[in-house]
This record gives C-alpha cells, structure tokens and sequence, in this order.
C-alpha cells in the first residue's frame, strides 16, 4: 500500500528586530497550530535578518523543500521592508503595484491622511502575485504561489491566515495525547523508544521538567489516525506501570 501524502510547510521569519531580542517572535506557535488544523505540518523554521541575499537564499531552500512556504515580516511601509523585492528577486520576477491592493489602502486611509508614498510601499507584490485579505489594518499580504507573505504583527498574521482557512490543500491533521510520569526520561528512554516502533505512523516526544523538587517528564504521542493514537498511549502507559512507574494520562 502507497503511504499516505504527507503535506509540509517551511515558515521564514525576517526581521533585524527578532534576531537582536529586541521583539521576540510570537508567530510560529498559531502559525504551526493553523497548519496542522489545515493538515499540513511545519517541518523548518528559519530567521534571518533584513539582507535581501538571505531572505532570496532561504525563501528559494525552503520553498523548494516544502509544499508551502510562510513568510512574517518586511512588507510594511518603511525602507527596511524588503520582502516583496526579496521574494521577487527569488522567484526572478519584477515587482508592480497591484491595482486592489492601491485600493484598498486608499480607502483606509481615506481619512487618515491618504495614501503617501510610504504607504503605497504596502500596495507593491512581486508581478503575478494574489492578495490575501486582512481586515485590520488594510495593507493585505501576499501569496505568489506555494509562498505566502504574512505580516509580522501577530494578530495581523494571524487575521490574514484566517483568510486562507480552507484554501490550501493539505492532508489529515496530526492528533495528539500526552502521558505524564514522575521519572527522570533517561530511565525510561528505551522504553519510549521501543513503544514508538511498536506502533507505526506514531511518534512520541518527551518533554523533561523539574516540578515540587521533583524530577519528571511528559510524553506527547502524535499520530495522523486516531485508532493508532489510542493504542499506542494504552501501550505506553501499561510499559511504564510494568516498570513501576505510575503514569498520568493528560500529562502532569
């Protein structure tokens, strides 16, 4: 039997501000969760910071490695923002002001000022491009194929991923279920290791804490269908009482 299709993204996140920890990232967690809902797992995550040549050089790796590319950052109004032309330079097309996306940005800020040439940096997409819609602030992203170009601002990210909800094709979301154990992982690690090749199409992580003066750890099964999920958190929590360790189905 043919395995089943398994759908990835990549996800770049461009930004000076990130890599020098003067902003941390608040974006791969709901960008990575909006995947997986959509069937589609994000397999990288890259930052680099605003240097056309790197963004050309990761959007072209990840983009070819992966079904789908996400980028956040760099497609504002100021000089610095340098994804459109980037992106634009990778794919080795011009860059154009798109008619809708002037539109729409004159229509925001209709009594805000009206639409300056900063502003108008907004409407410009590498030639070719489709807009995706964000309600918020009016400055749409970009999608130019299997690359989509998200802001940088979480909930504007996030409103513009709500408007892509249901349009990228993807496979079967990945389930989870988690089972604590008050051990230290090394003592059980060839035990996990033994129920994860029990139990094809699952895998299983484990998350080491120290809690109450108490070492412990909990064990996360993800699984693409749920009957294999099921047994294989019934086989693992039975391994461990075996081994004398009482297990805690929901995680500690």
């Amino acid at each position: 039997m043919a395995s089943e299709r398994i759908w990835t993204a990549g996800l770049l996140i461009i930004g000076n501000e990130i890599l020098s920890g003067r902003i941390q990232d608040r974006n791969v967690a709901p960008i990575a969760t909006w995947l997986n809902l959509q069937g589609i797992r994000l397999t990288e995550v890259r930052v680099v910071p605003d240097v056309e040549a790197r963004i050309v050089e990761a959007v072209r790796a990840l983009a070819a490695d992966n079904d789908y590319l996400f980028t956040t950052g760099g497609i504002g109004p100021t000089h610095d923002d340098i994804t459109v032309d980037a992106v634009a330079a990778a794919l080795g097309v011009g860059v154009e002001v798109h008619p809708r996306a002037r539109a729409m940005l004159e229509a925001h800020y209709a009594s805000r000022g009206g639409l300056t040439e900063a502003r108008l940096r907004m409407a410009r997409v590498p030639a070719g491009a489709e807009l995706i819609e964000n309600s918020l602030s009016g400055a749409p992203g970009i999608r130019c194929g299997n690359i989509f170009m998200l802001a940088g601002v979480p909930h504007i990210a996030a409103q513009m991923l709500e408007a892509l909800g249901g349009a990228l094709e993807g496979g079967r979301p990945l389930m989870s279920l988690t089972i604590g154990c008050w051990v230290p992982e090394s003592e059980v690690a060839d035990l996990l290791a033994a129920t994860e090749r029990a139990h094809p199409g699952c895998q299983i992580g484990s998350y080491p804490f120290f809690r109450e003066g108490k070492v412990g750890a909990n064990f996360v099964i993800r699984s693409a269908e749920e009957a294999a999920l099921e047994a294989c958190g019934a086989d693992l929590v039975l391994r461990l009482e075996e081994a004398g360790r009482a297990a805690v189905p929901g995680g500690i």
